[in-house]
């Protein structure tokens, strides 16, 4: 088994508070190899940003250790301590650029931070400009970029010191959909072109699914599950899981002896999320009772036996939904099956 880049053990944190102890970790646990993209997700005020400030000793643990290719950070010196977080670039939600520095010497930063000359720093961050698509901007200031152009000049400062991981604390938070999915992209690209491993804190399921190969879910303070993202996605054991992943539909809802209906497939488009989009819709779980359907040349055919919800509302609702988009129908008991 490979050894992992990144080894958490049983770590804990605690804040002192005027109101007391706050505990902010409890007991974690986790190990995140090599050239992986790995999502930490949980609801606001579930611990992950601690966790992140925590990896690289931003925040020093309560408890328990943080081991960087294969070495306790807690036993590093303060110089061996300033290397080891070279190895981490860290990327945040605001992008905490210099707005006093233009776009180049603001990638240029950490490299004089480490003593690199000059015209190698601005040598090095031409180069980042150009991976994060930004070189024709080197003589823009902060003020002048959109968000999306912002985030992009701190991954290419991220990258300058050649990182081995990138810790990134809800980068895509303050961004619109498309810029998101444009960040997103540029991470997985330099994921897999430069083979750095990066982990992301996020509280959007939607960002899991988009770049992650391996999640952890954190709920107050603990890990509450973690795996594959495929996985995760497709049997969440934890509540809070359910919950993230499932949202409205983990809520526990009455079938009983209700109401079931046949769907028709007569020849719909077979790539057509037919049930997907009635529960997106309608905000209504079914039931698939029996099912077979079989694509020809393209189309679906077949049945489908759907036990609506014994809520009367929500019932109307799925039924009113397949009369619109003209999917055939017709209720049925269970001697009809």
């Amino acid at each position: 088994m490979e050894q992992p880049i990144i080894q958490i053990s049983h770590l804990g944190k605690e804040f002192q508070t005027t109101e007391g102890t706050v505990r902010a970790l409890n007991d974690v646990s986790l190990e995140i190899y090599q050239g992986e993209v790995f999502g930490i997700i949980g609801l606001s005020g579930a611990g992950k940003s601690t966790l992140v400030r925590c990896v690289n000793y931003l925040e020093v643990p309560t408890e328990g250790d943080v081991i960087f290719e294969g070495r306790p950070l807690g036993d590093m010196s303060p110089g061996e301590l300033r290397k080891a977080r070279q190895s981490m670039g860290m990327i945040f939600q605001q992008f905490n650029l210099l707005s006093q520095r233009n776009v180049l010497r603001n990638v240029c930063f950490p490299l004089e931070l480490v003593g690199t000359p000059k015209a190698e720093a601005r040598a090095r961050a031409m180069e980042l400009l150009k991976t994060v698509g930004l070189e024709d901007r080197a003589g823009a200031y902060p003020a002048q970029l959109s968000g999306g152009q912002k985030q992009r000049v701190a991954i290419a400062r991220a990258l300058a010191t050649n990182p081995k991981v990138i810790l990134c604390d809800e980068a895509t938070s303050a961004l619109d959909p498309n810029t998101t999915k444009s960040i997103l992209g540029l991470l997985k690209e330099i994921n897999r072109t430069m083979g750095v491993t990066i982990i992301v804190i996020t509280h959007e399921m939607a960002v899991i699914e988009a770049i992650c190969d391996r999640v952890a879910i954190i709920d107050q303070s603990r890990i509450a599950e973690s795996g594959k993202v495929s996985e995760i996605f497709s049997e969440p054991k934890s509540r809070i899981g359910r919950q993230l992943i499932l949202g409205d539909a983990a809520r526990q809802v009455k079938f009983g002896g209700s109401r079931q209906i046949r769907v028709i497939f007569d020849g719909r488009e077979s790539a057509e999320p037919v049930i997907s989009n009635l529960v997106l819709a309608c905000k209504v779980p079914v039931n698939i009772m029996y099912a077979q359907t079989r694509d020809v040349g393209g189309t679906a055919m077949g049945q489908m036996i759907l036990q609506l919800p014994e809520d009367e509302t929500e019932a109307s609702r799925a039924l009113h939904y397949l009369e619109t988009v003209k999917i055939p129908y017709e209720e049925v008991d269970e001697h009809d099956i």
